[in-house]
């Protein structure tokens, strides 16, 4: 069957779908994207995401392209239209289409919506959470506003890669002073010797990531031991535990950062019963 994609307006064969080569988020990554999860032909915490986009455009002062219950129809419709029961739907909207000049267009210009769905491999994801992953750590170089979940993602690109070329499947961004601000793609997280769950703080030098607010709540609801705090390389070398949190993987162990293994080298006991209670707590649509 032939993957569809909704683009502004239609409903057409990933094939067919195309945006204009002067569209804003080409020529200058001009654009905000959500990914939302999939499971049992249900969406995962879409309130929460629309809510993420809403600031995103916010910030960009991008006008929202159409009303929340008709953006829920086309993600709902696309999810549909591709068969997925497990997987993510992707949702972008650009600046839109104008004559390519850095300053905003006209006020009238329609912004670009493009929604596309598929299928992930569970079994493959599963596999993952047994085995655990490996992370390694790099510079954060990117721009000083990545709250905005933003489609300009050429340092993430950069890291993601650098992870694999060394076998690992994130890479963990280090400021300027030494301490992990969040993965490539996910949020990161440490359990310290003493059993306190850590992980950055909210701010514009991190995403707010949709997955990480769920498992915040779960851990303050079950009164467990935790601190929204900047840690070091070294404090994550030296945790008990790691995982990461994102919406595509919910919560994945680390069981090594840069080559060294995280406690006993194996999925922790605590990223794995919030991987396994995760869905319990999301908002299930």
């Amino acid at each position: 069957m032939s993957r569809i994609a909704y683009v502004n307006g239609r409903y057409l064969p990933r094939a067919q779908a195309k945006v204009s080569v002067e569209d804003r988020g080409y020529q200058f990554a001009d654009g905000v994207y959500e990914v939302c999860e999939v499971r049992g032909g249900c969406l995962i915490d879409e309130r929460r995401h629309m809510a993420r986009l809403d600031l995103s455009l916010n910030e960009l002062r991008i006008a929202r392209p159409m009303s929340p219950a008709a953006l829920s129809i086309v993600l709902w419709e696309t999810v549909r239209r591709n068969r997925v029961r497990d997987g993510i739907v992707y949702l972008q909207i650009t600046r839109g289409v104008a004559r390519r000049d850095f300053a905003f267009p006209p006020a009238d210009t329609k912004a670009s919506v493009v929604v596309t769905a598929r299928s992930n491999d569970l079994a493959h994801l599963e596999q993952l959470a047994d085995e655990g992953i490996a992370v390694i750590t790099v510079p954060d170089i990117r721009w000083q506003r990545v709250d905005i979940k933003s489609v300009a993602l050429l340092p993430n690109v950069l890291a993601k890669q650098a992870a694999r070329d060394q076998g690992a499947r994130e890479a963990w961004l280090v400021d300027a002073q030494g301490r992990v601000t969040e993965g490539a793609s996910s949020n990161a997280w440490i359990v310290s010797r003493d059993g306190k769950l850590i992980t950055h703080p909210l701010g514009r030098d991190i995403l707010a990531g949709v997955t990480r607010s769920v498992v915040v709540n779960v851990l303050k609801a079950q009164g467990l031991a935790f601190e929204e705090r900047a840690f070091s390389v070294d404090e994550a070398y030296a945790a008990r535990e790691a995982f990461v949190t994102s919406a595509s993987q919910t919560v994945l162990p680390v069981v090594s950062i840069d080559g060294r293994p995280v406690g006993n080298g194996a999925p922790g006991l605590i990223a794995a019963a919030l991987r396994r209670d995760y869905h319990r707590h999301a908002e299930v649509a």
